[in-house]
């Protein structure tokens, strides 16, 4: 653990400056082993000239088109050389001992590979999350979310996993977790995934493979909720839905889908059947009152449920390695 190599893949689409405040953090870090990756999917060339002037310690990854957020990262941490690989969105500020402390984390046991820190929203009174953990409707549920911070969360301990925007694994976890997708290409998050529930279901597969996540109070992150996805009237709200576009709203819907696909246990989710079913015929209610035109994403777009499946028979052969 002393002086081990810390990666961090920031993916961006260019949105304001927050991909900048994110590396001016960065460059405070009092833990100075580390490589810096920017997977920029900004479509503007003068963003890379302008990363690359400011802030030379950054390797950057120009992209020619979208490649969405998880498939970003993949590219990202591909050509990663540390052993904890910190994932961060943009729109992201860390506190200046953050990978110090929560390099804490990992050293509490082997087989804890995510930690999360207090995760802020930008006030540095509001609670983002202190822990991701899966909710009985198979949702991401962010311990905290959108309360005031009073110390109620002090105490170190166990979480099931990690959000998205401030991510920390132990590399190893990824190794072990990697698919190689039908087309060659290697995913350690879900490239069907897109945008949205990329956290879960990889915590979901970490957790179900052996792996624990664990939450060090110490380390401080500060995220402007929704910044870089949802209109601007909806940054830091709940209901994320309400303030996404259809395209946007339709991976919401999907993603969990293809999460309990790939991670639920069969007698699990016969228990909890009546509750999704339940949670499925709000979505659908809402969906087709409030927003009838996300609903031809579903008509236009190949779900890929076929993969879904094939990759949760991967998922359950992990267990017996």
């Amino acid at each position: 653990m002393p002086g081990a190599l810390v990666s961090v893949v920031i993916v961006t689409a260019g949105k304001g400056n927050f991909v900048k405040d994110c590396l001016r953090s960065l460059e405070k870090q009092s833990w100075r082993n580390r490589e810096i990756i920017v997977a920029d999917n900004s479509l503007d060339e003068r963003l890379s000239l302008s990363i690359a002037r400011e802030f030379p310690f950054a390797r950057i990854l120009k992209n020619e088109k979208n490649l969405f957020y998880c498939r970003s990262l993949d590219q990202g941490i591909a050509v990663c050389e540390g052993e904890f690989i910190l994932c961060l969105n943009d729109d992201v500020v860390l506190g200046e001992k953050f990978i110090e402390e929560a390099l804490k984390g990992f050293s509490v046991s082997p087989d804890i590979g995510m930690v999360s820190g207090k995760v802020l929203r930008a006030d540095k009174r509001t609670i983002d999350s202190t822990g991701l953990f899966l909710s009985l409707w198979r949702t991401a549920s962010e311990r905290g979310y959108g309360v005031l911070d009073k110390g109620q969360f002090k105490e170190e301990g166990f979480i099931f996993g990690v959000n998205g925007a401030v991510a920390f694994y132990r590399k190893a976890l990824l190794d072990r977790l990697k698919i190689e997708s039908s087309s060659g290409i290697t995913e350690y998050f879900d490239a069907d995934f897109n945008f949205f529930y990329e956290d879960l279901d990889i915590c979901w597969r970490a957790r179900n493979a052996g792996w624990k996540g664990y939450y060090i109070p110490s380390a401080l992150a500060y995220h402007v909720r929704g910044a870089t996805a949802r209109y601007a009237r909806g940054i830091n709200k709940r209901f994320a839905r309400f303030y996404l576009n259809d395209e946007l709203n339709f991976h919401l819907v999907k993603n969990r889908y293809l999460a309990i696909i790939k991670n639920e246990k069969l007698l699990y989710f016969v228990l909890l059947l009546p509750l999704l079913f339940i949670y499925d015929a709000v979505t659908l209610s809402y969906l087709i009152f409030c927003r009838p035109s996300v609903l031809r994403y579903f008509f236009d777009s190949a779900i890929p449920f076929q993969s879904a499946f094939r990759k949760r028979q991967f998922i359950k052969k992990l267990k017996r390695r």
